[in-house]
């Protein structure tokens, strides 16, 4: 019976993998499926543990597995590309356009697939090295520290995009996700795949079947245990403040639209006001809400501060600045009740390529010029947290790409951050899965930090994030508006704060050590086989 199954598993490997990326995919499109995420991965962790055995599969091709694998992912993970057509806040034609939607699409799913074919390819190694095969019980822990390491490889470099990590399947089931604030979201990225892996294997071994079982189960209801525990042992012990962010409803095109001044100054005014009338002492405006470069003398400039004088109240408002060196920056001003600015200016750390700037220009432009239509300049990422010292209490920024970084918003909280104030602009995203899912993305910043975080989006999706990843307050998408709530002021560190990615590094150097041992075995045994046999 087992043959039977196995032999179908070999012979349609291509199709197991493509089901098993599929629905992996979307779950974390859509977290409301983020229970079936706990099985999803069994199929393709079969057909790893299955063609690792067979000693006739050549290494290369697992490369090969892997590429597929991820890239039936990716493209379930990044299907919203499609939402973007026609990209009318560009103003190209809609032959361009859709080109430019593609390949974006493919595009960056191929990027991201070549780097994770590389998790099939070195568990391959790992499966056939001479440690597992002297310790096979290693093999499902192998794959999980393997896969979990190279999800944080994910968030260093340009070409790194970690918009598809396992654990955003799981944020609308709390619980799950509060491992997150002892080991940050990777943790619970590796627990998901322990379930995967150790049911995969206990399937084709038998004689595993009950430490496989225990494992399985205990990854996925021990943390279910975990986090409820969590949830109800944390209490709030700081100042509480009635926080608001603004979403003005004003489009990527139209913010740039000279002859929308006026409904843009009026949507932010009256919403501010409205906030203001419900008790907000901290008014968060979106990113690049004023779509100019700040000075105190310009119509931005005295607009913000009469909003932040006239309603008595701390302003956070995204424009851009610059330098005095013709360096442009995405920024978040802070303006004072008495409308004093902040010296402190806070700069998007990590911007969006291809849309902020070109990265490798020259070359792109010589490729694929239709590439550089988003970004026709390139703005200057910032390097440092900024904490804003207000009366309402010490602010960390952090503005739309950077909130899928989970080191950003851990550099803000060790820098003093006692409430995270989020700035996007989600406004190309219209009413797809992009707009939530990255909503999803700061609901585990804020679990993994400890902190309240306070979410405004020009077009949506606006929101007011608990400690515990819980939405207190939201704002329909593609409605004028604002969220409003009070938050309390932390000051207390999560243990993943302290400690930081340490359990990836864990990882990293147990799937390195096994590679090792196995090379170390590997001489030994030769060594062995040349006394035993001497010439």
């Amino acid at each position: 019976m087992k043959e039977a199954w196995v032999s179908a598993l070999r012979k349609y490997r291509f199709l197991w993998m493509l089901a098993s990326a599929a629905l992996t995919g979307l779950c974390v499109v859509l977290p409301m499926c983020g229970f079936l995420e706990w099985i999803s991965l069994v199929p393709a962790a079969l057909v790893l543990f299955i063609m690792a055995e067979d000693r006739s599969v050549r290494l290369r091709r697992f490369y090969g597995y892997g590429f597929f694998f991820f890239m039936c992912y990716y493209v379930v993970n990044y299907h919203w590309f499609l939402a973007m057509y026609p990209l009318a806040f560009l103003n190209v034609s809609k032959g361009l356009a859709a080109g430019i939607v593609a390949f974006s699409w493919l595009g960056l799913s191929a990027l991201q697939a070549s780097g994770g074919a590389f998790v099939f390819l070195v568990a391959a190694i790992c499966l056939r090295s001479r440690t597992t095969v002297k310790m096979p019980l290693l093999a499902p822990f192998l794959l999980c520290a393997i896969w979990t390491f190279f999800e944080w490889t994910q968030t260093l470099g340009w070409v790194g995009v970690p918009w598809g990590r396992l654990s955003l399947g799981q944020t609308a089931y709390l619980p799950m996700i509060q491992s997150a604030s002892l080991f940050g979201s990777y943790f619970v990225t590796f627990l998901l795949l322990c379930t995967n892996f150790c049911i995969a294997y206990l399937l084709l071994h038998v004689r595993a079947r009950r430490i496989c079982a225990f494992c399985a189960a205990g990854a996925c209801l021990g943390n279910l245990l975990l986090g409820t525990v969590l949830c109800l042992s944390d209490t709030d012990t700081g100042r509480s403040v009635r926080v608001a962010g603004i979403q003005g409803n004003i489009s990527s095109k139209d913010k740039f639209d000279q002859s929308m001044v006026d409904e843009t100054f009026r949507s932010y005014r009256e919403n501010t006001e409205a906030a203001v009338r419900e008790g907000a002492e901290l008014i968060l405006w979106p990113e690049t809400a004023m779509a100019y470069t700040y000075s105190p003398e310009s119509l931005a400039g005295r607009f913000m501060a009469e909003c932040a004088t006239e309603n008595r109240v701390t302003l956070l408002a995204g424009v851009f600045t610059e330098d005095g060196q013709d360096h442009l920056y995405n920024s978040i001003m802070a303006i004072a009740p008495d409308g004093t600015v902040s010296q402190t200016v806070y700069s998007k750390r990590h911007l969006v390529p291809f849309g902020e700037y070109v990265p490798l220009r020259p070359l792109v432009e010589a490729l694929v010029p239709m590439m550089t239509e988003m970004a026709t300049m390139d703005l200057t990422p910032g390097d440092d947290p900024a904490i804003f010292e207000t009366e309402v209490g010490k602010l960390g920024s952090i503005i739309c790409f950077d909130s899928i970084y989970d080191q950003l918003t851990l550099d803000s909280t060790r820098a003093g951050a006692e409430l995270i104030c989020l700035s996007t602009n989600d406004s190309w995203f219209g009413d797809s899965a992009a707009a939530y899912m990255h909503n999803a993305q700061a609901k585990l910043r804020a679990v993994e930090c400890g902190r309240y975080l306070v979410r405004a989006a020009n077009t949506g999706y606006s929101t007011i994030i608990s400690p515990h990843g819980e939405i207190i307050a939201d704002t329909p998408i593609l409605e004028e508006g604002y969220v409003i709530a009070d938050v309390t002021l932390r000051s207390n560190v999560t243990l993943y704060v302290q400690i930081g990615n340490a359990f990836v590094f864990f990882c990293g150097a147990f799937f390195a050590g096994v590679l090792v041992c196995g090379v170390f075995l590997r001489i030994k045994d030769r060594g062995r086989s040349a006394e035993e046999n001497p010439k």
